[in-house]
């Protein structure tokens, strides 16, 4: 892999699952000495919540892990289409937007997160109505599975 790879996560507002999986795979390229190959952020499908933190209990997950972050929710572009190589939904309503929402110019391989799981899980549960912080700590787990499953693959020339 000689070019630098650019890397989307979205989910629906952009302050739970999304920030997360971006925090994990800047971790994880970071512990691997692969910061100059990749260009990492994540964005909303919705409005909502664009200009701010993401969800206490996301930082506080974040948090626990060592995981900085300082970003705050944006929506998706077109132009991200035509800047990201892989864009990665959380679940398939992401998935299906996210085809809706691509110019036919677009470049992005749009990528299901789950799909990368080795134990078979393919959906990123939206933690966001949970009364605790369970599903976010489960969001975390879930993101170093597939976010190490997939820079396994990209590493290795297979996507």
């Amino acid at each position: 892999m000689s070019d630098k790879k650019n890397v989307l996560f979205i989910c629906l507002g952009n302050i739970c699952r999304s920030p997360i999986a971006e925090a994990v795979f800047i971790d994880i390229v970071k512990k691997r000495n692969l910061t100059d190959k990749f260009d990492i952020d994540s964005a909303a499908i919705g409005s909502w919540h664009v200009g701010k933190k993401p969800d206490k209990r996301a930082l506080e997950t974040m948090s626990k892990h060592n995981l900085e972050y300082n970003n705050k929710a944006r929506r998706i572009t077109t132009e991200d289409f035509r800047k990201y190589d892989y864009i990665f939904g959380m679940d398939d309503e992401n998935m299906s937007d996210l085809d809706e929402l691509k110019p036919s110019d677009g470049k992005a391989k749009l990528l299901l997160l789950g799909e990368f799981d080795p134990k078979g899980e393919r959906i990123i549960r939206d933690p966001y109505y949970d009364n605790n912080s369970d599903g976010f700590e489960k969001a975390y787990v879930q993101s170093i599975r597939c976010c190490d499953a997939f820079l396994d693959k990209v590493m290795a020339g297979e996507i």
